[in-house]
């Protein structure tokens, strides 16, 4: 790693030579990582910003990312290294990709797996058209309720902590866009959908939302993200197979920043 000198002060005591100091060069660039099922997103920037100091990084280097996944969802996760973290708001405005799989017999309180499960009884489930037609109606500028158990914030106070405490949240409806989604599969209870949206989509939402218009059960069962604006899920590296010391040559350049022409897609 790259080491700038500082300048020298002058002549040190005695007529002596001050000695030169050797300064950390500042950090610059983004990771894209394969982020596992478990820890949160925040936990995948401490374990980065700790390989960078292992690779000479200043202790107070900054380390940030271009968009949340839930601790139950995997796959791309952009983290925004030193300088880079100023483009956080421009990457996170970027389009996003996933692949979702979303159980139909059941609501749960948190829209996902991970909350308790309520089980809805459909005499006859929907057909593969009638998915089809329904999930059309999810296309477009939107307005989507956000989950109880989210970042959202009630008069200041974060909607997951009311939620967990047993008080009721309500959140209001907000405009979202979703740009396409396709029906990849389907079996009863289970359907595989294929994403495309904008900034500010929960996928929890979508389908408790789909569920809702089916007159069925609607939990995301499962979620992978593919792609972050122009970054996907084939560039990505699995957290673990990470190098245990990170330097500025192992990271990649922000599109549209100083070292790197062109706009974020």
């Amino acid at each position: 790693m790259g080491h700038r000198v500082a300048p020298q002060a002058g002549p040190g005591p005695a007529g002596g030579q001050r000695s030169i100091v050797h300064e950390p060069a500042p950090i610059d660039g983004l990771l894209v990582v394969d982020k596992p099922l478990g820890p949160t997103s925040m936990r995948a920037c401490a374990a980065v910003r700790a390989r960078l100091r292992r690779g000479g990084a200043p202790k107070g280097v900054k380390v940030g990312h271009a968009g949340t996944l839930d601790p139950l969802a995997t796959g791309v996760l952009v983290i925004l290294c030193g300088r880079a973290t100023r483009a956080c708001e421009r990457l996170m405005a970027t389009s996003k990709r996933y692949t979702a799989r979303v159980d139909l017999s059941a609501f749960t309180d948190t829209d996902d797996r991970e909350g308790t499960r309520t089980p809805v009884d459909v005499a006859r489930p929907p057909s593969g058209a009638d998915l089809r037609d329904a999930l059309g109606g999810f296309v477009g500028e939107v307005l989507q309720r956000p989950p109880a158990f989210s970042a959202m914030k009630v008069g200041g106070r974060r909607a997951y902590a009311l939620a967990r405490k047993g008080e009721a949240v309500v959140l209001e409806p907000r405009p979202v866009t979703i740009h396409a989604i396709d029906l990849l599969s389907y079996q009863w209870p289970f359907a595989e959908l294929d994403i495309r949206c904008g900034k500010g989509v929960y996928v929890r939402s979508l389908a408790r939302d789909l569920g809702l218009a089916l007159g069925t059960g609607g939990t995301l069962a499962c979620l992978r993200r593919t792609a972050v604006g122009p970054f996907t899920i084939e560039q990505a590296t699995p957290l673990d197979a990470l190098p245990q010391s990170l330097a500025q040559a192992d990271l990649l350049a922000v599109p549209g920043g100083p070292n790197e022409p062109g706009a974020v897609a």
